[in-house]
């Protein structure tokens, strides 16, 4: 909807109330719940604020030493939370809402250097300059890196999720453990089962439409309960804020219903894992309207396919993290599993790391490599920096592989760990040229703190294993 639109909807009580939201690192929306007469008033034009301890917190919302962009010592400031009115729109899935992301930048004039009392440029901040870790803000980067090639990136994102008859709140007290799934067999495409949940799949569906993201249909997947809910392809920010918005609505939908929706990427054992597959291509930007910058003549594919797909490939474990953000995300990677362990690239073949589809203006690459689990604005941000990178340095991609890439004994296999892959980000002159040594920094750390945690902590399969018989 438009400002005006929503001025008339204030007016006639029709919307009372808009939702001003980010992203944090872990992709959840962060942010507050205005009146909407207030919102109209006030922050419709000049927006709000929000602490930036928010882009330093943990799972559980605990404010975690060592980043050097917010800390206790710099006294945990405020950064400003400013509407992008492009995509201000209804939250389909609850009455009488409007949602509007915003992009975080800093407000502050004095430095950290200043505060401190010394010369160093620990915390500084540039009046009104964007917050340099804030994912949408790192995707808004490479984007315009992209435009300076003349080029625009198409994007779709393929999310899977798993439902639970279960309600959130009995999860959690039965410690997620032993919950009843949607389905009882394997469902992939079958519609009775399909038919069985379509109160909560269809609803929403409908709920997202209200919320003016195209839906293009869904379908069982895989795992028992387990469904898939595909949005229409568009511009990769675009696209990135379409995910983060469907990702919250299904979540609170499924709240209201009493259901449970999970986006971890393996949450059983015994069940196959959730995908995020990026479809990314191309366009140049030209008089023509747009064309696909991937299709070369005469129907072959073009030098930019072949460079962009050949840093995408290189620069996998440089970005690693973004694709696979959780201890959980890796135990997803295991071979006959439909989720890719070797990266490689292949035509229509859902064992390779990167699968090409289409042709002519629909040629694009899928890369199988993300889970349900990540965060879309860094996901794209990895995609496209390695695929600039490639472009840049006019790197090839390796042959064309035929066959089962499980049976790739000698292909380069997906990082096995968030360590390995957090070591891989931090020691990148790639990414470090790419997002700024300060963001790389950034997130590495934020990785280790979730290494560490994991580390510290006593598992179910420990006990099941050790506690009689160790």
């Amino acid at each position: 909807m438009t400002p005006d639109e929503l001025r008339q909807l204030v007016d006639t009580g029709l919307v009372d109330t808009v939702v001003v939201a980010f992203t944090d690192h872990y992709g959840r929306l962060m942010g507050k719940r205005f009146d909407a007469e207030f919102f109209v008033e006030e922050a419709l034009d000049h927006g709000t604020h929000g602490c930036n301890y928010l882009l330093t917190v943990d799972m559980e919302m605990e404010p975690v030493p060592g980043y050097r962009f917010a800390n206790w010592e710099l006294g945990y400031g405020d950064f400003h939370l400013v509407p992008d009115l492009t995509t201000l729109r209804w939250a389909g899935w609850t009455e009488r809402a409007a949602l509007v992301l915003c992009d975080l930048v800093n407000d502050r004039t004095d430095s950290g250097a200043d505060r401190r009392g010394d010369d160093s440029d620990r915390g500084a901040a540039v009046d009104h300059e964007p917050v340099r870790p804030g994912p949408r803000s790192m995707l808004a980067v490479q984007v315009d890196r992209l435009a300076q090639h003349g080029l625009t990136a198409m994007a779709g994102s393929e999310l899977e999720f798993f439902l639970y008859n279960d309600s959130y709140r009995q999860s959690f007290d039965k410690g997620y453990d032993d919950l009843t799934p949607a389905g009882y067999y394997i469902e992939d495409y079958h519609l009775l089962q399909g038919g069985r949940v379509e109160p909560y799949v269809g609803s929403a569906r409908r709920a997202l439409r209200r919320s003016d993201i195209p839906v293009e249909n869904s379908k069982g997947e895989w795992g028992r309960g387990q469904h898939e809910l595909n949005i229409r392809f568009a511009d990769v920010m675009t696209m990135a804020d379409r995910h983060t918005i469907m990702k919250h609505g299904l979540k609170e939908l499924a709240d209201q219903m009493g259901l449970a929706v999970t986006f971890m990427a393996k949450p059983l054992t015994a069940e196959a894992g959730s995908s995020c597959h990026l479809h990314l291509s191309l366009w140049h930007d030209d008089d023509t309207g747009g064309r696909n910058a991937f299709a070369g003549g005469g129907g072959e594919r073009s030098d930019l396919f072949r460079w962009f797909l050949g840093g995408w490939m290189a620069n996998v474990h440089d970005f690693m993290p973004f694709y696979a953000p959780t201890i959980n995300s890796y135990k997803r990677f295991a071979d006959l599993s439909w989720a890719p362990t070797r990266i490689a690239w292949s035509q229509d073949n859902r064992t390779a790391g990167f699968r090409v589809v289409g042709s002519g203006s629909s040629l694009r690459i899928e890369c199988r490599i993300p889970g349900a689990d990540c965060n879309p604005y860094l996901a794209y941000t990895a995609a496209l920096a390695s695929g600039l990178h490639g472009i840049e340095q006019r790197t090839d991609p390796p042959p064309i592989f035929v066959g089962d890439v499980y049976q790739g004994a000698d292909l380069p296999r997906v990082p096995d760990t968030l360590a390995q892959a957090v070591d891989g980000l931090r020691s990148s002159e790639v990414a470090r040229a790419a997002l700024g040594e300060d963001v790389v920094e950034h997130y590495a750390h934020f990785y280790d703190v979730e290494v560490a945690a994991f580390n510290q902590s006593v598992t179910d399969w420990e006990r099941q294993r050790y506690f009689e018989r160790i």
